[in-house]
């Protein structure tokens, strides 16, 4: 019997679509359309046949018509009129045909409390507007009451969302850990999810909390080889006393260090003391970079760290202004991040249409304003590498994936240009930023395995699903004593 069993809401059929263990929605559901069997097994092979390939990598190339075969999980050629030998072929006509997107930071246990928060900042400033926050909502009440079923539920629901939008890999920043039941409900969903994630280990609270201790544990548990599906980052708050262990065991446990940096914590004076004393690196990921001084923007582009930015977020819960140009400037090429769905959607089309409206806002401004050296406008294409290469980049996983390159595992997604909202199709890049959005998500395939087909998720009973995370929901008002006011001002 699996562990997560005793949490009360768990079906009798544990036949869950991506590996075993607790699921409360995984009952396979057939497409009305006839769907490639086996997809992603060794020895199998699919063609998508006839596509606006969009390949994010240079020496591949783009095609206006084009193919790209699949064997087993990874991606075998990318070409014109390819050879389908033995492969089935999926007709991809009409369809652009791309790398999978990449989130590179996403609160996913909170996708119960979707819209809630909607209209709230980040911290009670002192300033106006600043009572209703999420700190004090989320993080001190909210937080508090959730049970390893609530995280698995909300995980695995956020999860699965994202696929059906297209997002074929996240980094899932779950901090929840109260328990090590806590942490390996985070763990298990992501499994059941089928999708490529990367487990963030952040920190929990209470008596039972193990952080980061536990990070040992889980990682010879779950990620004793980083060549799973599932591997892991160190969550490294440089706002939780003793944050220096954590840094130094995410380095003993050779993960990446990843952390929010935001000026309204008032982190730049511990921020700019760790860039004096070269504690930054490569295997730094530093989450919104609002508020910070120009010495660590410095350091942080010499040490080779990467920035995630969550535009719409940090535009909306007073983060402070997203440093897009800063980091442009110094030549850093950040990933895109939906950050929290209590807030603001998780879906691509928002963040890359968000970052792309901004940075050129800035632009177009100065030149309004007489300026004529201003710096480049980001293009349609710059955002997409944002959130599909540059987001591989980040989580040190573009050697498996973020471009349609022979060799790498064969994170695909198929978005329909022939929709009412895209056609006639004119500009790929541009229809894909400017004109798409969750409806245009056809197909998506995660290391050759298909998880979305013909606009329908595969493997998941939704409304099922859905009922959990409602009675999730309804469970966390209650106990954190918060009142579910739908229409409140």
């Amino acid at each position: 019997m699996c562990r997560f069993c005793e949490l009360g809401r768990a079906p009798a059929d544990h036949s869950a679509a991506a590996g075993g263990g607790f699921s409360a929605s995984a009952v396979a559901r057939p497409s009305a359309i006839p769907m490639p069997a086996r997809s992603g097994e060794a020895g199998r092979r699919l063609l998508l046949r006839g596509g606006h390939v969009l390949s994010m990598d240079a020496s591949v190339g783009d095609f206006v018509v084009g193919d790209v075969l699949i064997d087993g999980n990874r991606i075998a050629a990318v070409g014109r009129k390819l050879d389908a030998g033995d492969a089935e072929v999926i007709d991809a006509k009409g369809m652009i045909v791309m790398p999978g997107f990449i989130d590179t930071h996403h609160h996913q246990f909170e996708t119960a409390l979707r819209g809630f928060l909607a209209d709230c900042i980040l911290v009670n400033d002192g300033q106006p507007h600043s009572a209703f926050n999420y700190y004090e909502h989320m993080l001190q009440k909210f937080s508090m009451v959730y049970r390893p079923h609530d995280v698995y539920v909300n995980e695995l629901f956020g999860s699965i969302a994202q696929l059906d939008a297209g997002v074929t890999t996240v980094m899932d920043v779950s901090q929840i850990h109260h328990s090590p039941e806590h942490s390996d409900a985070v763990v298990q969903a992501l499994k059941d999810a089928g999708r490529r994630a990367v487990f963030g280990y952040f920190e929990g609270w209470g008596d039972r909390a193990k952080y980061p201790e536990d990070a040992r544990r889980l990682r010879a548990e779950h990620f004793s080889s980083d060549d799973g599906l599932i591997t892991m980052v160190m969550g490294g708050e440089i706002y939780i006393p003793g944050y220096e262990n954590a840094w130094k065991i995410g380095r003993e446990l050779g993960l990446p260090i990843a952390l929010h940096v935001v000026g309204t914590f008032g982190m730049q004076p511990v921020f700019d003391e760790l860039a004096r004393s070269g504690q930054f690196g490569s295997d730094n990921i530093f989450i919104h970079m609002t508020g910070m001084s120009d010495m660590a923007w410095q350091a942080a582009a010499d040490a080779g760290a990467h920035v995630s930015l969550s535009v719409p977020i940090e535009m909306t819960m007073r983060h402070g202004m997203p440093p897009i140009q800063k980091a442009l400037d110094l030549g850093m090429q950040p990933s895109l991040s939906s950050d929290v769905e209590c807030t603001m959607t998780a879906d691509p089309f928002t963040q890359m249409r968000s970052a792309m409206t901004l940075q050129r806002a800035f632009i177009n401004e100065e030149a309004l304003g007489g300026r004529t050296d201003c710096a480049a406008m980001v293009t349609s294409r710059d955002v997409i590498r944002f959130a599909t290469l540059e987001g591989a980049k980040g989580l040190k996983l573009d050697h498996r994936t973020g471009s349609l390159t022979p060799g790498k595992e064969a994170d695909i997604v198929m978005l329909d240009a022939t929709a009412i909202n895209v056609a006639p199709l004119n500009h790929v890049t541009g229809a894909v930023v400017t004109l798409m959005e969750r409806s245009n998500v056809d197909t998506v395939i995660v290391a050759g395995s298909i998880r979305k087909w013909k606009g329908e998720l595969v493997g998941f009973d939704v409304a099922k699903l859905r009922g959990e995370l409602e009675a999730s929901r309804d469970h966390l008002f209650e106990a954190s004593g918060i009142d579910r006011d739908i229409f409140r001002a």
